[in-house]
């Protein structure tokens, strides 16, 4: 009778075990039918071409309009310096001065040979005068009258002389204050009171700079300088270089400069080290926010119509390569390598990979695989910016 009943109860227990798992089974199966993916909604734009600006910078050494080397044209030795290193002067005004007693005498020694020579062409004159009469009457030969007239000539020759002997002491006299050729800042001083000077010496007394106005050199490749001439208007250099708009300049730090400057100058020949051209902009400077030696950039805009363009927002990089999302008739994603002419503002131009019509997704991508089905949204204007922080 007992070995009835456990077998009964053992026949229950394996049906109740067998009925749990039946049922486990299938509301496991619901579950997972519940938790599908739903296609996902992404925002696609759909490629247009349109223009674009491109702005193309050039590394750029900032130079003064006017560079002067002060340098000394008389030698001794250095008395007065009346500047300081950095100090604006105007010009006219006195740098430097030169010990000038040697040349003071040297003026009065030529001064006082100038009136010997003088009254020598006096008396040369004299002589003439008073043989004149006598050769007219027969008294004395014509030959005396020209040997006379010979000494006349030459001591005006002499006296000519003694004034260039002046006027050489007195330039000299004056190189012993030197001053200001132009307007502009001074730089270093190597030299102190007391130092000695001549006018062979290598070293200069000091550089002199008009910075009213500020020219920045740089070197456009050969490439660039192909696309330059055919970008902007003109018969020659001169007349595109006139039709250039306008140039920004960036500083050192990144900032812009306020002011914009003009192309007005162009290399006759190329650099054959670096297969490059120079270029010369001016940009005004009356503030005298720039100085010589300061580095910058040279911002020139080119314009290109009828491009296609990328958001550079809609595209990822992956081993120095340009990716777009790409989407296709059935709405089936499929990552595409793009190949990229150059960038306007917050754009990609686009000289392969996606053409005119193509669909692509904008954001919400950074985790999509290739062959994904999406529900493609119409991106909205004004929704591109808010649609990076997505991605």
């Amino acid at each position: 009778m007992m070995r009835r009943i456990r077998k009964r109860a053992e026949t229950f227990a394996f049906s109740v075990v067998a009925f749990s798992i039946l049922l486990a089974g299938c509301g496991g199966g619901n579950r997972n039918a519940g938790m599908q993916q739903p296609v996902p909604k992404l925002p696609v734009m759909k490629i247009e071409r349109s223009s674009a600006e491109v702005e193309k910078q050039y590394s750029a050494l900032l130079e003064g309009i006017v560079t002067v080397e002060v340098r000394p044209q008389v030698d001794g030795t250095l008395q007065e310096i009346a500047v300081d290193e950095g100090a604006f002067v105007k010009s006219g005004q006195l740098l430097f001065g030169i010990d000038d007693r040697v040349y003071r005498e040297e003026l009065k020694s030529a001064i006082a040979a100038q009136n010997a020579a003088r009254a020598a062409l006096e008396v040369a004159g004299i002589e003439v005068e008073r043989l004149r009469p006598l050769v007219k009457n027969k008294v004395v030969s014509k030959i005396q009258l020209k040997q006379a007239r010979a000494n006349h000539r030459s001591a005006r020759a002499s006296l000519d002389q003694a004034r260039a002997a002046v006027q050489r002491a007195r330039i000299n006299l004056d190189y012993t204050r030197i001053k200001a050729p132009v307007d502009g800042y001074i730089g270093d001083i190597p030299f102190r009171i007391g130092s000695l000077v001549s006018n062979n010496q290598a070293e200069q007394l000091t550089t002199l700079t008009d910075i009213s106005e500020v020219r920045a050199y740089f070197s456009m490749s050969e490439i660039d300088f192909v696309r330059f001439k055919q970008q902007f208007s003109g018969a020659s250099i001169e007349e595109k270089l006139a039709s250039v708009p306008p140039v920004a300049l960036h500083l050192a730090d990144g900032s812009r400069y306020p002011f914009e400057g003009r192309l007005d100058a162009v290399s006759g020949q190329f650099d054959r080290s670096t297969a490059s051209v120079m270029f010369r902009a001016t940009f005004p400077n009356a503030e005298g926010t720039l100085r010589s030696g300061n580095t910058g950039k040279i911002t020139i805009a080119y314009r290109y119509d009828n491009v296609v363009q990328v958001p550079q927002a809609s595209t990822v990089d992956l081993q120095d390569r340009i990716f777009v999302f790409k989407v296709s008739g059935d709405n089936i994603v499929s990552r595409t390598p793009i190949t990229v002419a150059g960038k306007s503002k917050a754009n990609y131009i686009v000289s392969d990979g996606v053409e005119e019509g193509d669909m692509i997704v904008v954001s919400g991508f950074s985790r999509l695989p290739d062959s994904t089905m999406i529900d493609p949204q119409p991106l909205e204007e004004d929704s591109l910016g808010q649609n990076e922080q997505k991605r």
